[in-house]
C-alpha cells in the first residue's frame, strides 16, 4: 500500500469522526434537553463530553497533520484555493467547537446540579443551551462544505 493511500485512508478516517461525533453529539444533547428531566441531561452530557475529548479532540489533532501530509504527498500546494478554503473553515469550525466543549461542561455540571436538588433545569442551563444550538449551525456547515471541497476540489483561487 503506498504513503499516498494510508494518508487519504487516515483522512477520510479522521473526516468521518469529526462528522460523525459531531452529528451523534448534537443529536442525543437535542434528545437529552427536549425530555427536560435533569437526570437525563446529566448523564447524556457527562457521556457528551467525554465522546468530545476522546473522539473529536484525537481526530480535530490528526486533521492538520494527514491533510498537509497528503497534499505534499501529491504536490498540491496549501494555497490552492479549495486547500485554502478548507483550511480557513476548519478554523472556522474550530472557534465555534471549543466555546461548545465549554457549554456542555458547564451544562453537565448545571443539570448534574439541580438532578442533585431535585430541581427543574435552570435559567442559566437554558441560555447555554440555545447558544451550544446556535453554534452548531456554523460548524456543521463548515465541515459539510469542507467535505464538498475535499471531494471536488474546485480548481479557483483566492487571489
Amino acid at each position: 500500500m503506498t504513503l499516498y493511500f494510508v494518508l487519504k485512508y487516515l483522512h477520510v478516517i479522521g473526516a468521518s469522526v469529526l462528522l460523525g461525533t459531531g452529528a451523534g453529539i448534537a443529536f442525543f444533547m437535542l434528545v437529552a434537553h427536549l425530555q427536560g428531566r435533569p437526570a437525563v441531561v446529566a448523564g447524556v452530557a457527562r457521556i457528551v463530553v467525554i465522546a468530545d475529548f476522546v473522539f473529536t479532540t484525537t481526530a480535530v489533532a490528526f486533521q492538520p497533520v494527514t491533510g498537509v501530509a497528503l497534499a505534499w504527498n501529491v504536490g498540491y500546494s496549501l494555497w490552492d484555493g479549495w486547500i485554502f478554503t478548507s483550511i480557513l473553515l476548519y478554523l472556522l469550525t474550530g472557534a465555534f467547537w471549543l466555546p461548545v466543549v465549554w457549554m456542555q461542561m458547564r451544562m453537565r455540571d448545571l443539570a448534574t446540579l439541580a438532578a442533585d436538588k431535585g430541581e427543574p433545569l435552570p435559567p442559566a442551563y437554558h441560555r447555554l443551551f440555545w447558544s451550544w444550538f446556535a453554534f452548531g449551525f456554523p460548524a456543521f456547515a463548515a465541515v459539510l462544505a469542507i467535505f464538498w471541497l475535499m471531494i471536488a476540489r474546485p480548481d479557483f483561487s483566492l487571489w
